[in-house]
């Protein structure tokens, strides 16, 4: 049994937003992979399936980013479940938009959904950091991460989406390279390896070559003198 968890905040008017994106990672993984409905549990919204050979809890907390961690404990602490068991799907915005990374442990880095998550479970669980970029000025951010994605976005952003999906069962699996590849795939597809055949040289046409001088008519005695020089 595992725990994919997305993080994000409640409501229609947070849906869309770029904080949000962990939520609209484990949706997507349900709606691809089949999974049950979502119901009310562990103060957020479950759906339960099957990744490949795992079974998985997808969780999203219903307590406010901040507080993320008393719901993903609370859901932990009932399946007997050790932090390594656990998968936090988050917003990163030390990443460019479109980026995936997968990581095992480490610090919070100020995200306060992490920070609430580190605080009843501690730090050994994998997260998956979603990248959206960075406004510039740390001053911005709050605005930036609260703010909907841009429609120029949503051609990455579902391409990320999908490609998570797809990699799901290899994440579940434990095989975070092959679920990078998945990803991968999605994002950054591979480009044909045939190039254009190189067209044939054609022999220059004989009209375009430059007319050679034609010599002047020889004289009588001009082709006398020839037959004594030979």
């Amino acid at each position: 049994m595992q725990i994919f968890v997305g993080l994000g905040n409640p409501g229609t008017k947070y849906a869309g937003n770029r904080h949000n994106i962990g939520f609209m990672a484990v949706e997507r993984i349900a709606e691809e992979h089949g999974f049950g409905p979502w119901k009310a549990r562990f103060q957020g919204q479950c759906a339960e399936g099957r990744l490949g050979d795992d079974k998985v809890l997808l969780l999203k907390p219903e307590t406010y980013m901040n507080l993320s961690g008393q719901s993903v404990g609370e859901a932990m602490r009932f399946y007997k479940l050790e932090p390594g068991d656990v998968t936090v799907f988050h917003d990163e915005l030390d990443l460019a938009p479109g980026k995936c990374k997968v990581k095992m442990g480490g610090g919070h880095a100020g995200h306060n959904g992490l920070r609430s998550i580190h605080a009843h479970i501690g730090e050994a669980y994998r997260r998956v950091r979603l990248g959206i970029g960075h406004p510039g000025r740390k001053e911005l951010v709050a605005a930036y991460v609260l703010h909907d994605f841009h429609k120029a976005d949503q051609d990455w952003l579902d391409d990320l989406l999908r490609g998570i999906a797809d990699g799901a069962p290899q994440l579940a699996d434990g095989d975070a390279g092959k679920f990078m590849n998945a990803v991968a795939l999605r994002t950054a597809p591979p480009r044909s390896s045939r190039t254009p055949a190189k067209a044939p040289e054609t022999p220059p046409d004989a009209a375009s070559e430059p007319p050679t001088e034609a010599s002047p008519p020889r004289s009588p005695l001009q082709r006398l003198a020839d037959k004594f020089r030979s």
